[in-house]
């Protein structure tokens, strides 16, 4: 390969490999700190944010008072009629916003569970946690009548619960990624049961609301939900980009991350506990959102061609499924329907294509 000039005072130098990819170097504070980027990464990065900019300026656009463009970016500016802003701000752009930001969460949590496991299928929603956020919040709704805060707080335990058993019950001197998948499976199934027999003992009109929030849905969510959710994906994401780097040095193997000077045991269960916060965020906002986690991460994968998965494509991936999926509940189909039923199509059709390609080699 190529390398730059040692003289070179460029801030973002340029390192061509032999397999013909070019690496962006950004070099900041006197060459203290340096990030190195692939230039197709950043190419599909770029796009990605495009599309998620327009399909949210569309959906401001889109709806049963279909406002101009001109009226949105008013509205926006904080100037224009009072109808306009209220319906654009207060309405519009926190579900907007909302979409973006769990789907990010989602695809995030799913590229750090498919890279543990080393398995597409390592997705939270496959393993069960998102069965044991659903779990915690129906104890909350069907014994305690919880309002919608005492409601997220149950559905975060009952994520984290779910995590440790499953994380204890795949310990067999280390966590291997296919027995975490076959033993989160089992308890996925097991949640499921009881959920179902929770719902059909519950009173009929409690047992309803809690179905429709097990849907996953954005309807009714506003600024109330928006501000708290931002704060702690603030959080969140940050602490999973630094983690980005010992994740996949971790997909090479625990002896060759151990030789790179990372913690194995440490930084998977820091990754773990990451993951399953990101999930239990999503299903304590909006209920349990299901096959965006899983999906997002092999799409952003094959977009990027990259060798493992990456977290920031598959943060904006999902982002944008998610986005497009309660577009399309909005308006594409005439009736107004929770989002996790489309997000349930949009999985389907992945394995229909998964099938159909792996049928062809």
């Amino acid at each position: 390969m190529t390398m730059p000039s040692s003289r070179s005072r460029s801030p973002c130098p340029t390192v061509r490999l032999e397999s013909g990819r070019t690496i962006l170097t950004l070099r900041l504070a006197g060459d203290r700190l340096s990030f190195r980027f692939e230039r197709r990464l950043l190419a599909i990065l770029m796009v990605l944010v495009l599309l998620i900019a327009s399909l949210a300026a569309l959906s401001l656009l889109s709806g049963k008072y279909p406002i101009a463009l001109v009226d949105v970016l008013r509205a926006l500016a904080g100037r224009g009629e009072d109808m306009v802003r209220m319906i654009v701000v207060e309405w519009r752009l926190p579900r907007v916003a909302l979409a973006v930001l769990l789907g990010a969460a989602l695809g995030a949590s799913g590229a750090i569970f498919q890279s543990l496991t080393r398995n597409p299928l390592g997705s939270p929603d496959i393993i069960g946690f998102s069965a044991g956020s659903y779990t915690g919040a129906l104890v909350v709704i069907l014994l305690f009548s919880g309002g919608y805060y005492e409601t997220a707080l149950g559905a975060l335990v009952g994520g984290m619960a779910t995590a440790a058993a499953v994380y204890l019950l795949a310990w067999r001197r280390g966590v291997e990624g296919f027995r975490l998948i076959i033993v989160g499976i089992g308890v996925a199934a097991m949640l499921s049961a009881v959920n179902a027999w929770m719902i059909r003992e519950a009173n009929l009109q409690v047992a309803i609301a809690a179905a429709i929030w097990g849907a996953g849905s954005l309807n009714g969510l506003g600024i109330e939900q928006l501000v708290p959710v931002s704060l702690v994906l603030c959080i969140l994401l940050p602490l999973t980009l630094l983690l980005s780097r010992p994740m996949r040095q971790l997909e090479l193997g625990e002896d060759l991350a151990r030789a790179s000077g990372v913690d194995a045991g440490q930084t998977r269960l820091l990754l773990m506990v990451l993951g399953v916060a990101l999930t239990a965020l999503v299903t304590a906002t909006a209920g349990p959102i299901s096959f965006i986690a899983l999906c997002a991460p092999q799409i952003a994968r094959r977009m990027t061609r990259s060798a493992g998965v990456a977290l920031l494509p598959s943060a904006l991936t999902g982002g944008l499924l998610l986005l497009a999926a309660d577009w399309a509940v909005q308006h594409a189909l005439g009736i107004q329907l929770p989002v996790g039923v489309m997000t349930v199509g949009i999985g389907g059709f992945y394995f229909l294509w998964l099938l159909i390609r792996e049928g062809r080699k």
